[in-house]
C-alpha cells in the first residue's frame, strides 16, 4: 500500500490533484491529458511520474500511446474528492473529460458507419467465426451430446467442456485413439470415444439431447440412413445440428478428400431431413470461401 504521508504529499499539488481525479474516472492517454488540463506534455508527464512512483498511477502501453490509470486506494480518493472542491478548474476538467470521452465514441461510431452493409465482407482484426463458436459453445449447456464423424474431435473437446457427456463416434481407429489421448491430456472424463460409423453409430434409442453432423455427412455412403440413426439415437424433442458443404461441382474433392457426395443442395438436405421423421428444419447458408473452388457451408437444424 502506497505510503499514506507521501500520498497526502502528492496530492497537496493542484496539477497532481487534478490528474489524479481524472483518472480516477477514466484511464487516459498523455495527448488527452494535455488537452482537458491545457498543459504541455513535459510538464504531465513528469507529474504522472511522481504518481506513479508513489503507486497512485499506473500505465499500460497500448500502441503508440501511454494509458494512465488511478491505483490511489478509496480512502485517499475520498480526501482527494474533498479537496477538490478548493480547485477553480475542476468544472472544467469534468467538462472536457465528457468532451474527450464522446470524441471516443464519435470515433467508433463513425467507424461502423463506414462499415453498414460491409461488415461481414472485410477482415475485422480479433472477429473470427470459431471464435465466436467457442464462445457460444461455453455458455450453452447441454447434456448428453453425439458428435457423428469426430474426427479427431477438436469440437467434441469444446462441447465436454459443457456438457454432461459427450459421446465421439469415428469409423477410423486411429482418430479414436488420438482423440481418446487428447481427451486424457486435456482432463475431459466425460469425453468418451466410440469407434464405429455414422450409418450405425454405436449409441441406444433416444440417449442423445444432441448430435453434431460436422462436415461429416458428405462422407456416408448413405445419407438418408445416417440421418435415421440420428433420429433414432436422439431423445424426444432433441436436436440434430448439421454443417456441410453446399452442392458443388469439384470433383476432385473424392480424391483429394475421400468425399462420396459433392455436398448437398438446401432443398435435398430438407427433404432427407423429413424424410427421416425430424421436424422444425430450417436450413441456411453460413460461409463461402473467397479461394478457389469457392466451397460454400450449408446449416441445417432440426428437431425429433
Amino acid at each position: 500500500m502506497p505510503s499514506i504521508l507521501n500520498s497526502l504529499k502528492l496530492i497537496a499539488d493542484p496539477t497532481r490533484l487534478r490528474l489524479l481525479l481524472l483518472l480516477a474516472e477514466e484511464s487516459l492517454s498523455v495527448a488527452e491529458l494535455q488537452e482537458i488540463l491545457g498543459m504541455g506534455q513535459s510538464r504531465i508527464s513528469t507529474q504522472l511520474a511522481q504518481l506513479k512512483k508513489g503507486g497512485l498511477a499506473d500505465n499500460l502501453r497500448s500502441g503508440k500511446n501511454n494509458i494512465y490509470s488511478c491505483r490511489a486506494p478509496a480512502e485517499l480518493l475520498a480526501i482527494a474528492r474533498q479537496a477538490a472542491d478548493e480547485i477553480p478548474d475542476r468544472p472544467k476538467d469534468e467538462a472536457t473529460l465528457a468532451h474527450i470521452l464522446r470524441k471516443r465514441k464519435d470515433r467508433t461510431r463513425a467507424y461502423f458507419d463506414e462499415l453498414a452493409g460491409k461488415f461481414g465482407r472485410h477482415y475485422v482484426p480479433g472477429r473470427s467465426w470459431k471464435a465466436l463458436a467457442e464462445g457460444l459453445l461455453k455458455v450453452l449447456n447441454f447434456k448428453v451430446v453425439a458428435d457423428l464423424g469426430a474426427g479427431e474431435g477438436t469440437l467434441s473437446q469444446l462441447l465436454a467442456q459443457r456438457a454432461q457427456h459427450v459421446i465421439a463416434i469415428d469409423h477410423s481407429k486411429k482418430m479414436v485413439t488420438f482423440g481418446k489421448k487428447l481427451a486424457s491430456e486435456n482432463g475431459l472424463p466425460n469425453l468418451e470415444f466410440r469407434l464405429g460409423d455414422i450409418e450405425s453409430p454405436p449409441i441406444d434409442d433416444n440417449s442423445v439431447h444432441l448430435a453434431f453432423l460436422s462436415q461429416a455427412l458428405h462422407h456416408a455412403t448413405n445419407p438418408a440412413r445416417a440421418l435415421q440413426e440420428v433420429h433414432r439415437i436422439l431423445k424426444p424433442r432433441g436436436r440434430l445440428v448439421i454443417l456441410d458443404l453446399l452442392q458443388h461441382s469439384f470433383d476432385k474433392a473424392r480424391e483429394l478428400y475421400a468425399d462420396t457426395h459433392l455436398g448437398f443442395a438446401e432443398v435435398e438436405i430438407a427433404d432427407l431431413l423429413e424424410n427421416a421423421g425430424f421436424r422444425d428444419v430450417e436450413t441456411v447458408i453460413v460461409d463461402r470461401e473467397e479461394a478457389p473452388p469457392h466451397f460454400q457451408t450449408l446449416l441445417a437444424v432440426a428437431r425429433k
